[in-house]
């Protein structure tokens, strides 16, 4: 029996291994994706080293000596076959910062939160209708001694410990961790190469169709979020994102780290890189608090 056992265990081993070096999933056929749902593996682009297109665009912030600007590729929506258009400086400070996870957690679970109230409320055995009169005596019917039906421990009574809504779960996080967070969050998707850079959001039609073969083409995933500076957008852009659940847009002064997380890809306009690097630099170098709130600061950018 033992030799039974033996071999059994050696031919399972045997294939498992013969599996793996041949490239076969050791998972069952129940288990595995058929091929018509694999998706094409995505290619990730070159960050440009060297090349021979102009850089155009430098950062207009100093940048420690220490430090390089990061550089990537700055394209255009005209043509979904268009080449790049050249390269564009981005501020290490804001787009190549040390990735901590737990500050981009704690943002995530602050901007999750600090909105939210919960309406969820019982009644205690005050509030709930009955129970006036004691259900029996206390002495001599040889049961438990009651003072009330609406008691927590009587079925139909109230409710002892349970919610008292509305409440809510309002809570601050500090300005330096919030901006850490978002720098963290546009670092990670630079370095994920999910961070596109265009220089308008000019496109040549208002068709959806046009967006959604140009994300498809440029692997940009299944969803996207375009941001550029100021409340007023093309209309064909507009209207070319109106029906699309996955393709959204936003201003830059409402770009928030649970926005990045959502969405898979992030493109930003060379005005939206401006104002963010400007923005976020801004609290590295201040010295006036933000709380208690006073008007006018010193050196608001």
């Amino acid at each position: 029996m033992f030799r039974a056992t033996l071999t059994v265990c050696g031919g399972g081993i045997a294939k498992r291994l013969f599996s793996s070096f041949s490239g076969e999933s050791a998972l069952p056929s129940n288990l595995r994706l058929p091929p018509n749902l694999i998706g094409v593996p995505r290619e990730k682009r070159a960050f440009p080293a060297s090349t021979d297109l102009p850089v155009l665009r430098r950062c207009e912030a100093d940048i420690p000596a220490h430090l390089a600007p990061v550089q990537t590729w700055l394209q255009s929506l005209e043509s979904r076959h268009s080449e790049p258009l050249g390269v564009v400086d981005l501020h290490p400070d804001v787009f190549s910062v040390p990735v901590r996870l737990d500050i981009l957690h704690a943002v995530e679970v602050w901007q999750r939160n600090f909105k939210r109230i919960s309406y969820a409320k019982v009644k205690s055995r005050a509030e709930v209708s009955g129970g006036g009169r004691k259900p029996w005596k206390q002495k001599g019917s040889g049961r438990a001694r009651h003072g009330s039906i609406r008691s927590p421990i009587w079925r139909g009574g109230g409710v002892a410990h349970g919610p008292r809504g509305p409440t809510s779960y309002y809570y601050m996080l500090p300005m330096k961790v919030r901006v850490q967070g978002l720098k963290i969050a546009l670092t990670s998707k630079l370095a994920q190469d999910y961070l596109h850079i265009v220089d308008s959001l000019e496109i040549p039609t208002p068709d959806p169709h046009y967006l959604q073969d140009l994300a498809k083409h440029r692997q940009w995933g299944d969803s996207v979020l375009i941001v550029d500076v100021g409340e007023e957008f093309p209309q064909n852009i507009l209207q070319a994102t109106e029906s699309l659940k996955t393709i959204n847009i936003i201003p830059a002064i409402g770009l928030n780290v649970h926005s990045m997380l959502k969405h898979e890809s992030l493109v930003l306009t060379l005005e939206a890189v401006k104002f963010l690097e400007k923005k976020l630099l801004w609290h590295d170098t201040r010295f006036t608090p933000l709380y208690p709130f006073k008007l006018p600061y010193i050196d608001l950018p």
